[in-house]
C-alpha cells in the first residue's frame, strides 16, 4: 500500500503517516522544536487512541518534524501563563501528558520513538514513555526541569530511573546534564545510533520490522511487562501534576522562566 499523509484542521499539529502496517506520527510544530502545548497534547492522545484501535495497524512510530524530536514545554507559553499565575492551562497540559503514557502503555502493539534531533523536559520523557528509543547522531537529551523551578512531568519520575538507576536518573533531573546520542546509548536511554542521512528511511524499517510480528504475542508479551506497573504509572502521573503545579506556582518557577527568557543564570531562594 503506498504511504499516504493525513492532515486535517483538526489535527494538523500531528501528522499521521500511513505505511502499510506501520503509521508515523510526526509532532509538526517545527518552528517551536515541537514543543508541548495543550492542543498538541490533545492531538497526539488522539492519534495514538486511534492508532491502537486500528486493526490494520501493527506498530507505531513517533519522530518530530524539521530538526528537533521535541523541545518539551513551550517555555514561551509557560512564562505567560505563570505571570498571569494560570494553573489551568498547564494542568490540562499535564493531563495529557498522563493520558500519552497511559496509553501508550495499555496499547496492545509496539510504539517507538524515533529521536530525530533535541528531546528536552517532557520531550525527552514522551520518548522514554515509548517501548523502544533509537537516536539520529544529531539527538541531544535533558532533563531540564530544575533549571526553571519545574517537576518532571510526562512520566519522567516513572521511567527514567527504571532505566538508568535512581543515583543516576536524581543526577540528570537536578544538574539538567545533557546528553549525546552517545552518552544515552551506554546508558540504556536508547537501543542504537543511527546517521542523521538514514535515520528516516533506517526507523521506518525498524517499525515494519516490529509490525512484522505475530499480533497475539506481542500484545501478550507487552502486557505481561507493563501490567503489574500499570497502578503505579498512574499513581505516578497523578502525583507529577500535583508537585508540577505546586512548582509552577512558586516564585522560584517565575524567577526560572524569567532568567530563561532573559538568557541569564536564575537565583532560586526555595519559595
Amino acid at each position: 500500500m503506498a504511504a499516504t499523509t493525513q492532515q486535517n484542521a483538526a489535527n494538523q499539529l500531528v501528522l499521521e503517516e500511513r505505511d502499510g502496517r506501520i503509521v508515523t506520527l510526526r509532532l509538526n510544530r517545527p518552528d517551536r522544536l515541537n514543543a508541548l502545548n495543550v492542543e498538541l497534547g490533545r492531538a497526539l492522545v488522539h492519534a495514538l487512541i486511534s492508532a491502537g484501535e486500528d486493526k490494520g495497524i501493527g506498530a507505531v512510530r513517533i519522530i518530530g518534524a524539521g530538526r528537533a524530536f521535541c523541545a518539551g514545554g513551550d517555555l514561551e507559553l509557560l512564562h505567560d501563563l505563570r505571570k498571569r499565575n494560570d494553573a489551568k492551562e498547564l494542568e490540562s497540559l499535564l493531563v495529557s501528558g498522563k493520558e500519552i503514557c497511559l496509553v501508550i502503555a495499555g496499547m496492545p502493539k509496539p510504539v517507538l520513538a524515533a529521536v530525530n534531533g533535541p528531546a528536552a523536559g517532557g520531550g525527552m520523557n514522551l520518548a522514554l514513555a515509548c517501548d523502544m528509543r533509537v537516536a539520529s547522531d544529531q539527538a541531544k537529551f535533558a532533563e531540564a526541569f530544575a533549571q526553571i523551578g519545574l517537576y518532571p512531568d510526562f512520566g519522567g519520575t516513572f521511567f527514567l530511573p527504571r532505566l538508568v538507576g535512581r543515583a543516576r536518573a536524581a543526577e540528570l533531573f537536578w544538574t539538567a546534564e545533557k546528553l549525546t546520542a552517545e552518552d544515552a546509548l551506554r546508558m540504556g536511554i536508547v537501543s542504537r545510533i543511527i546517521p542523521a542521512a538514514q535515520f528516516e528511511e533506517e526507523t521506518k524499517k525498524i517499525t515494519q520490522d516490529l509490525a512484522a510480528a505475530a499480533p497475539l504475542s506481542v500484545r501478550d508479551s507487552k502486557h505481561a511487562m507493563t501490567s503489574n506497573d500499570r497502578a503505579a504509572l498512574a499513581a505516578a502521573l497523578d502525583e507529577e501534576i500535583r508537585l508540577q503545579i505546586h512548582c509552577f506556582q512558586s516564585e522560584d518557577c517565575l524567577e526560572g522562566l524569567n532568567a530563561f527568557i532573559e538568557k541569564r543564570k536564575p537565583n532560586f531562594r526555595g519559595h
